[in-house]
Parts: C-alpha cells; structure tokens; sequence
C-alpha cells in the first residue's frame, strides 16, 4: 500500500523596492534604490519638474502566500509622481491570502502625487493591503485608488474574495485620514444594496490632503461624472472624492479628468486610458 503524495510546496513571490529622493540644486534628485526579488522601480525620463516613480511586480499579479513591499521617500520640498506599472491584480487562491505593504514619506514642503493604477480582484482571491502614508509640516498628498471586481469584457463575476485594504495618513504623527475597505462573500451578496456597492463592478477614492485643499471641492464637482456615480467632499485640510460604476474603463476615465483638476501637467505616462 502506498502512502498517499505530500501536497506540492508552491512557489511564493517576494519583493521589495524603495526608492528615496530629495531636493538638491533646486531639483528633485535620487538619492537610494534598492529592488529586491519581484518588486522592481524604475524612474523614466520625462519633461515634467517632478520625477516619475514606477514599481513593477514583475511576478505579473497576486495570489495566496505572495509578499511585497514598496516604499517611497520624498525629501523636505522635494516633489515626485510615483505610480504603477500596470493594474495589480489578485488571481484566485489555492490558500492563504497575498500581503502588500505600501509606505510612503514626504517631508516638509514636499509633494507627492501617489496614483497607482486600479486593483483587479479576481474570483477566489484573497488581498491584505496596508497603506501608511506620513506627511511631515505643510507636506501635500494627492492620492487616488481604483477597485475592480473582475473583467466586466470578460463577463467575469466575483462572488468569493477576501479582500481588506487599509488606508491611512498621518500629518505629524497625527492620523488625518483612515479608511478601511474589507470586501468580502457576505458584502458581494449584497452588492446591489445602496449602502454596499449599489450593484457596480468597480469604487475609487480620489484624496487631496494639504492645507487648504477642501477648498477644491468644489470644482471637483463641476466635473461631469458621465454614467459614473459621485460626490465630493471637503472639510479640515483634505477633499475625498468617492466614485463607483458599472464599467471600470469609464470610472477610470472620470478620475483621470479629476486628477486634471486637483494638479497640473499630464497623467503619469504609463497610465492606460
């Protein structure tokens, strides 16, 4: 009688990059890199003031057991843009959930534009994402977050996840703005609930926190949202957008025409519209 075959030990992903920049000269300039298993970084060449920051999983998406970490150091009045390569996106489990750390720095009179582009979240896939950014003194954060549940094209349909992102950012310590998002099977049964996700397919977050920002609100909300459902608020030094749609190229598209309100020159060059 032969003993049954020991479960195969699947590979796991791990990375990890972190890139630090300061101001030197009257530029933002790279000060450290460092890039570590499938995590990468790169900074492309282009014509703006502010460098782009660019991290990459080059294991090509997330599953059960995955590890990264990005990490991001802006100097006191330095400026950057930093972003993703590509949509991240959660494949479906064979156990365990992925873990993404993101932390990111800016110093005093620094700015940081922090647009990654959407998360997709497939069928069965579970994703523990953290957040942390600290903002030192009048430090300005722009920030956008983009969920998708599927591939609407593909006539996908999610109805098992374990998904929880922690967001959070911190002003001299001080928390300024926290927003948990946990998604998971009981949430997707009531997906069509106004209280839930009123039946869309996929939800961002746009959040402008600086001195002075809740006086955005209002223009942000002189773009016209299309088919996109959303509001804006502003209050205490930060405007919040919060979006939700049925299809993810158009809640995609009405963000992009928000960000071009809250800040000046073009989208980060890697981004798909």
């Amino acid at each position: 009688m032969y003993d049954a075959d020991p479960a195969p030990i699947l590979q796991r992903a791990r990375g990890r990059a972190s890139v630090a920049l300061s101001l030197t000269g009257g530029r933002t300039r790279l000060d450290r890199l460092h890039q570590a298993g499938s995590a990468k970084a790169f900074l492309p060449r282009v014509h703006g003031a502010a460098p782009e920051v660019v991290f990459l999983n080059t294991a090509g998406g997330l599953t059960g057991g995955d590890r990264f970490r990005f990490g991001l150091d802006v100097g006191p009045g330095a400026a950057a843009v930093a972003t993703t390569q590509t949509a991240e996106r959660a494949y479906a489990s064979a156990g365990g959930v992925a873990g993404m750390e993101v932390a990111l720095t800016v110093g005093t009179g620094g700015a940081l534009d922090w647009l990654p582009q959407e998360t997709i979240l497939f069928d069965r896939s579970g994703l523990r994402r953290r957040t942390e950014i600290a903002l030192a003194g009048d430090a300005r954060l722009l920030w956008s977050e983009i969920v998708v549940l599927g591939r609407s094209a593909m006539g996908e349909r999610v109805e098992t996840l374990d998904f929880f992102d922690r967001r959070m950012v911190t002003r001299d310590g001080v928390p300024v703005m926290i927003e948990p998002l946990r998604i998971d099977g009981a949430v997707l049964a009531r997906r069509d609930g106004a209280a839930v996700l009123g039946g869309a397919r996929a939800l961002a977050t746009v959040a402008l926190v600086a001195p002075g920002a809740e006086g955005a609100a209002g223009r942000v909300r002189d773009v016209a949202p299309g088919v996109v459902q959303a509001a804006a608020s502003g209050w205490d030094g930060k405007c919040v957008v919060r979006a939700l749609a049925g299809d993810a190229f158009e809640l995609k598209r009405y963000v992009a025409r928000v960000l071009a309100v809250l800040r000046p020159g073009p989208l980060p060059r890697v981004w798909q519209i």
